[in-house]
């Protein structure tokens, strides 16, 4: 099989060990062991149950604890509807493994997490790309996305709230979206990592699990809930396609770690506090780029209204990658390049780490920006 190279992944792995203020980090600032622990009130039970945890494979399907949990963040899901993945993206690559084969008609949005278009490229679908526009607020057209939904649709590919760009599809958004799905008997996949942190009003957004029969929600530990290192998804479907991807599974991860599966279970159990945290950073570190930007010749945006992203348009001569390149060595600030999303002209930003890390890196690269 013969795949696309990830670009975001390639980009991170070559330069985030080395900078000094990383300005590329999607996920909300991480917690520790010890502050996850505090937030669930422990007097070290943990610590009890983990000393005498034997580290067997465990439950292969996520434990029961944990799928409960994970069941609470959406309205209609049972612990059936739900199976524990190696992190988002295992959870995107065993949906697509699941129900793409050779010749499938399948859409994607763009700019998006790469695998939702790659991996069915690599599968041999033929994919429709459907462009986001700054004019449309980053969000999909749905004019457009009617127009290439014909009938022999087999997926629509779609992320709420969308990375790189913080665009927010409220509930009737998403309706509209799944209509065009029902009319052509089409699965609906929609990346859900950044669930829970729309920075307005209702912080979870409506999950298209909920909203229609033949749609597959996938999410995660990393972002909305700081535990990255957990390397724990899931993916939310229906029971039969969800017994599909078990099949699947078996070939890949078997069970994800029971000491992950233990702490992401207290995590979800004590969820008000950690989302308490974890938006108030969002939304400091937020207006704190809003007056950055604001102050910026070079520079524009679309205001994100979730996730911990945003993607600032700059009208510099220079190639992403080579600006990108260019500022990390000469100041040590790490963004990552729009080309590494498909989308020239970009830089994605991710604003949540600690706030002194975003404040003393947006300072440095205001600096550097005065060269042009």
């Amino acid at each position: 099989m013969k795949i696309k190279d990830f670009g975001v992944e390639i980009w991170m792995n070559a330069y985030e060990n080395d900078c000094l203020y990383n300005l590329a980090e999607t996920c909300v600032a991480s917690l520790s062991v010890e502050e996850l622990l505090q937030m669930a009130d422990d007097n070290g039970q943990a610590f009890a149950d983990l000393q005498k945890m034997r580290l067997t494979y465990g439950a292969i399907e996520g434990s029961t604890r944990l799928r409960q949990a994970i069941a609470s963040l959406y309205q209609k899901a049972k612990i059936e509807n739900i199976t524990i993945t190696h992190g988002a993206a295992g959870a995107n690559g065993l949906t697509m493994l699941t129900l793409v084969e050779p010749g499938d008609k399948v859409i994607s949005v763009l700019p998006t997490y790469q695998q939702l278009y790659s991996i069915p490229e690599s599968i041999g679908a033929n994919v429709s790309i459907l462009p986001l526009k700054e004019e449309n607020h980053w969000l999909p057209d749905l004019q457009e996305l009617q127009a290439l939904a014909t009938p022999d649709t087999k997926l629509i590919c779609i992320n709420n709230p969308n990375n790189p760009t913080g665009a927010v599809m409220d509930e009737a958004y998403l309706k509209a979206i799944v209509k065009i799905a029902q009319n052509c008997d089409a699965y609906l996949l929609c990346d859900e990592v950044y669930r829970g942190l729309t920075h307005e009003g209702e912080n979870f957004t409506t999950s298209v699990f909920d909203l229609y029969e033949k749609a597959i929600s996938t999410g995660s530990m990393s972002k909305t809930f700081s535990l990255a290192g957990l390397r724990l998804g899931w993916i939310t479907g229906p029971t039969d396609f969800i017994a599909k991807v078990s099949r699947q599974r078996d070939y890949h991860i078997i069970s994800v770690g029971m000491i992950d599966d233990y702490l992401a279970s207290l995590a979800l159990e004590n969820k008000e506090k950690i989302l308490e945290r974890n938006l108030a950073i969002c939304r400091q570190n937020g207006n704190l780029l809003e007056k950055w930007v604001a102050q910026e010749p070079h520079i524009s945006y679309i205001k994100p209204k979730g996730g911990t992203t945003a993607f600032l348009k700059y009208d510099m001569p220079i190639p992403s990658a080579t600006l990108c390149d260019r500022l990390q060595k000469e100041t040590g600030v790490m963004l990552l390049p729009g080309s590494c999303l498909d989308k020239e002209g970009y830089l994605r930003i991710g604003y949540c780490n600690n706030p002194e890390i975003i404040a003393k890196g947006l300072a440095v690269f205001s600096q550097w920006l005065k060269q042009f």
